[in-house]
């Protein structure tokens, strides 16, 4: 069975409104064994709704349409759906009672607009689940299909999915399938270098059609390769994803810093956790973007004891002990590591110095950054130049020197 969802509103094309809807059912009809082969957003024109919802109903066998069951003039979904089966508007007076209700009991006039949402459409009938003043349409049309209509407002759109949309789905189906995703995440290699090393499984993969990978560049969260499997049940789709997330650790080595939500800064600080490290930050060029990353992680108290943000020159060299000379280099970086090290006793620091625009600084042209890592007494630097504006030359600086750090502690744990 393939479903398609059409997101309603003109919000939504403008950017004004995130369409998070299409995603979260997306989801939830993956989770159920159900085909979702394409999700469109259409904006607020009578015409453009009802010619969405044929083309829809000519590629699928259920439509989910969402939004535009309001009381104003611009919801015209139910409107669209009675033009397209070519059937009238019926007044519901036992919705109609309700939403009367639901204004009494806040204590709050009705406008008589809200009478819009007891209009159904001849041959349909309502969504029993009904949160707010919106019913959601249950549509069938002549040759077999159904238009289920809900709410835009997420809450009463997910009462309705669960409580009656996608039992019905599963049931109209006849067979219950499980589709799960698990993401790797990263850092280290480009989208088409991952797609290189992949290439010979891809091929496999192709041919076997169960599971199947796709790659997404998530910018400062790294590239992510996502598995999908699909079987009978939970069980056997994520006995599916263990055995190709196997394949692909043992392809990508240590590039992969983490599944699903997992962040590098989690990673990291995994990692210090588990060898007994204490870690700090030495920020110049980042100015304090990687110790804000760190603290977002819940836990973080536990190793990560806080930052030095040294902006100005005089600050290097008074407070972190930096010497005179050029600051963007690997020796000051070095300097800046070790003078954490000493300033709040940590085992592990993190420095980043650099030019990030938009103009270059002592020779350097945008875009140079150094950056030092020190584990105990294991003090590495490294040059890099970081492409994009003053904004992703900081963000990229934050994962790079994690990133470094975790590869130094994998050693550091391998050599034991």
């Amino acid at each position: 069975m393939r479903c398609e969802v059409v997101a309603v509103g003109t919000e939504l094309l403008l950017g004004q409104i995130v369409d998070t809807n299409s995603a979260w059912i997306g989801e939830q009809l993956a989770l159920a064994g159900i085909d979702c082969h394409h999700q469109t957003r259409v904006g607020d024109n009578l015409g453009r709704v009802v010619d969405t919802l044929r083309r829809a109903l000519d590629r699928a066998d259920v439509v989910i349409c969402c939004g535009g069951l309001g009381p104003t003039q611009d919801d015209l979904t139910r409107d669209a759906i009675a033009d397209l089966l070519g059937v009238p508007l019926l007044h519901d007076e036992t919705i109609a009672q309700r939403i009367r209700r639901m204004f009494a009991e806040r204590g709050r006039p009705m406008p008589d607009n809200n009478l819009r949402q007891a209009e159904v459409p001849l041959g349909c009938h309502t969504i029993a689940q009904q949160p707010g003043t919106a019913p959601g349409l249950v549509c069938p049309t002549p040759d077999g299909k159904v238009i289920y209509a809900v709410p835009g407002v997420p809450y009463e759109m997910q009462q309705m999915l669960l409580g009656t949309v996608l039992p019905e789905l599963v049931e109209r189906s006849g067979r219950r399938s499980v589709i799960l995703s698990r993401t790797l995440r990263t850092w280290g290699q480009s989208e088409s270098g991952l797609a290189e090393m992949l290439a010979e499984r891809i091929v496999e993969l192709d041919e076997i059609g169960n599971p199947t990978l796709a790659f997404l560049a998530s910018g400062i969260e790294g590239i992510k390769v996502r598995i999908t499997a699909k079987s009978d049940d939970d069980a056997g789709a994520r006995a599916v994803l263990d055995a190709e997330e196997a394949n692909l650790r043992a392809l990508l080595g240590p590039i992969v810093f983490g599944v699903d939500d997992t962040t590098m800064e989690a990673a990291v600080l995994a990692l210090c956790a588990e060898a007994g490290l204490t870690l700090g930050t030495a920020e110049s060029l980042t100015g304090g973007m990687i110790a804000s990353r760190l603290c977002a992680v819940p836990g973080a108290s536990a190793t990560f004891r806080g930052s030095v943000v040294a902006y100005a020159t005089d600050v290097k060299q008074q407070v972190l002990g930096v010497p005179e000379g050029p600051v963007i280099s690997e020796a000051a970086a070095a300097a800046m590591a070790q003078g954490l090290q000493r300033l709040l006793g940590v085992d592990v620091a993190l420095a980043t110095t650099g030019v990030a625009g938009p103009t270059e600084q002592e020779g350097q042209p945008v875009g140079t950054v150094c950056l030092a890592v020190a584990v105990g007494d294991d003090l590495r630097t490294r040059t890099v130049r970081l492409p994009g504006d003053r904004e992703r030359i900081r963000q990229f600086t934050t994962i790079t020197v994690l990133d470094l750090l975790r590869q130094q502690l994998l050693e550091r744990h391998s050599a034991r």
